[in-house]
């Protein structure tokens, strides 16, 4: 691991936790939105950047090992941070669990008044970040990634599109709603570029493919 890339995620750890506890307080009301990914022509940069290599093995990953969802502010946890921001008009209990509001799922299309139907996906997921570089990191280094709140790598989705997506990359999975996917590709390549994580040759096709359309 880089220097540059130790100090990097030394200080998303941090910053995680100072802009979720400062959103919480100063957030707008109907933010209702991940972190704006890159440009389409910075993502395209990015992904020539990154390393092309093949997908690592899996041995040794558990979720784990990424530990989430940590605390972020009071009895908020990164979960319900996201489901306050991405919704609209929640509101919730002292434990703060969400209770009421609508969440609609860039995903799918789908819009949801009960946050039990929604998920919070990893755009880049867990294991995926396991097989491409995350498992030379640390624990804690991995729950930053996990709970990072600052890049576009946490939304919440309709659960069972997300259970459908599973750990595949954009060679394998893109969202049903195509007029989200050029965002999604952003995302995917911001994240991994930020986080210095490898691509394999297809999982690069197929991004450039999408990129090149945006």
């Amino acid at each position: 691991m880089s220097g540059v890339y130790a100090r990097r995620i030394a200080v998303a750890a941090a910053s995680t936790a100072l802009a979720a506890t400062t959103g919480l307080l100063n957030a707008p009301a109907a933010q209702a939105a991940m972190p704006t990914p890159v440009s389409a022509s910075t993502a395209r940069t990015y992904l020539s950047q990154l390393t092309v290599a093949a997908e690592g093995s899996s041995s040794g990953y558990s979720r784990s090992k990424f530990p989430h969802w940590i605390t972020q502010s009071g009895a908020c946890n990164t979960r319900e941070v996201v489901l306050e921001r991405d919704g609209t008009n929640v509101q919730q209990d002292s434990s703060c669990a969400a209770v009421s509001g609508t969440w609609y799922s860039e995903y799918d299309g789908a819009t949801w008044t009960a946050a039990s139907d929604l998920d919070i996906d990893h755009v880049v997921p867990l294991a995926e970040a396991w097989r491409s570089g995350a498992s030379s990191w640390t624990t804690a280094q991995r729950q930053a990634y996990a709970n990072d709140l600052t890049r576009p790598q946490l939304i919440a989705v309709t659960d069972n599109v997300n259970q459908a997506k599973g750990d595949k990359d954009p060679a394998d999975w893109l969202p049903p709603r195509t007029a989200y996917r050029c965002t999604y590709a952003r995302a995917w390549v911001h994240v991994k570029h930020y986080y210095d994580l490898t691509v394999d040759a297809a999982e690069k096709s197929a991004l450039q493919g999408i990129l090149n359309n945006c």
